[in-house]
């Protein structure tokens, strides 16, 4: 069929969501929300976004799809890496549950994973890291939350032999929004990114798979989505290694008298 056609597939991109109140209308209710940033930055390099709410968490869905991105949001509940929680930490077990899941399920599948901010620190902490859970704390200087509802900017250096400075070159900047860091890094990941002051900017893995996760907001510049572009490539080199997903045969096996 065209649509499978490498020309004009358009690889399938999961994206996790928040889930609590929103507004819309006149309602005031419950939502499965994410920012359109995200979904725009998607679409503007070639990919379908497909929304993942944290209810009904089912791991089997990344059979169906190209990529997954797991997106940014509340800090990490610090009992899942062994810490009593700070004053200022803020967690939603329910996002914590699902975002670990799918991480850890997107690793063992060979999934292209992009993981962004929160995104980032779900990956180090699924895979037995650790957390700054206050910055300031640690390191004074360092303001990557400039004030609520306000960006930051980040300035970093990547390292040789890694997916971001291949997309991004040997340095670059991006907007950025977070209180909490990456800490302990375990020995599946590797650090990839730095800012001057230290804190860790990007992760990727070891073992040579497309996983990267970033401490900054990369969906908040639409004029550079190099990083966008370069996961969307490898999701479409993911369906073109594995070939088409098998639901269509249960599809028609499910209609078959």
């Amino acid at each position: 069929m065209a649509s499978n056609d490498s020309e004009t597939y358009r690889p399938k991109i999961a994206l996790t969501t928040y889930f609590q109140d929103a507004s819309w209308g006149v309602w005031n209710a419950t939502a499965a929300i994410l920012p359109g940033t995200y979904i725009q930055a998607i679409v503007a390099t070639g990919g379908t976004p497909i929304l993942l709410p944290p209810v009904g968490t089912d791991e089997s869905v990344l059979d169906l799809v190209d990529g997954l991105i797991v997106v940014g949001g509340p800090d990490v509940d610090p009992s899942l890496y062994g810490a009593a929680p700070h004053p200022k930490t803020v967690s939603q077990p329910v996002r914590d549950s699902h975002d670990t899941v799918l991480t850890i399920a997107a690793i063992e599948r060979g999934l292209p994973l992009f993981a962004i901010c929160r995104g980032a620190q779900i990956l180090n902490v699924a895979m037995s890291g650790s957390l700054i859970q206050h910055i300031p704390d640690v390191n004074p200087e360092a303001n990557y939350q400039p004030s609520s509802g306000v960006f930051g900017e980040a300035a970093f250096r990547t390292a040789p032999s890694s997916l971001i400075q291949d997309l991004l070159g040997d340095s670059a900047t991006a907007p950025c929004y977070h209180h909490q860091a990456i800490d302990a890094v375990p020995e599946i990941l590797r650090v990839t990114a730095r800012s001057g002051d230290g804190t860790i900017q990007s992760l990727e893995t070891t073992d040579g798979g497309w996983v990267l996760g970033v401490q900054f907001h990369p969906e908040q510049n639409p004029d550079d989505l190099r990083l966008f572009h370069g996961f969307v490539e490898a999701a479409a080199s993911y369906r073109s290694n594995h070939g088409p997903t098998s639901n269509a045969g249960t599809m028609k096996a499910m209609s078959s008298p």
